[in-house]
């Protein structure tokens, strides 16, 4: 048992240093490149799904706060706003069984606005799971839910990858500004 500690130590600490070697940096770090400390969210109900709405703002809260290192505060004391808008999803039967449903996908919709310190950004992001479910009516309805969900999880990654490489570009271009000062 002591034997694991010592070699799992001994990993960490090596994945440590060539993490650290490499210039990795988290995204959180790259992501305060582009919004302030001080988020206002806003989350366009849809009128056909309307029970994704809290879901949605929730994730984007849980978001700013443990990636972006930010604080939801009211609109009028926000420096950087996101507005999110769920644009709606689509089904796909892939698979059948005894005239069920035995494999899906969902394809979702979200569109993101943002005004950051860098100015506006906006960007569409499609999402797409496909999940088998059990071939009964009464589960279908609820794996249907958990699928969107899913989708709308997958949007909101993309969004974050989207986000973090946006903060990248605009910390290169303030060490090139800063290399080209005479």
């Amino acid at each position: 048992m002591q034997y694991r500690k010592i070699v799992m130590s001994l990993w960490l600490a090596m994945m440590s240093m060539v993490l650290v070697g490499c210039g990795y940096q988290p995204s959180s770090r790259s992501i305060q490149n582009i919004f302030a400390d001080t988020v206002y969210v806003k989350v366009n109900v849809d009128s056909i799904e309307p029970e994704n709405a809290p879901f949605i703002k929730d994730e984007m809260n849980r978001l700013v706060y443990t990636r972006f290192k930010g604080r939801i505060v009211p609109e009028a004391q926000a420096e950087s706003k996101i507005e999110v808008s769920y644009r709606g999803s689509s089904y796909r039967p892939l698979a059948y069984e005894n005239g069920y449903v035995t494999r899906y996908r969902a394809d979702v919709r979200v569109h993101f606005t943002m005004q950051t310190k860098e100015g506006s950004l906006s960007k569409s992001i499609h999402s797409r799971v496909e999940s088998d479910i059990q071939a009964s009516s009464i589960t279908s309805s609820t794996l249907r839910i958990e699928a969107l969900r899913k989708g709308l999880e997958k949007a909101l990654d993309e969004f974050l990858a989207y986000v973090s490489a946006k903060g990248i570009e605009v910390e290169k271009k303030r060490e090139n500004k800063a290399t080209k000062v005479p």
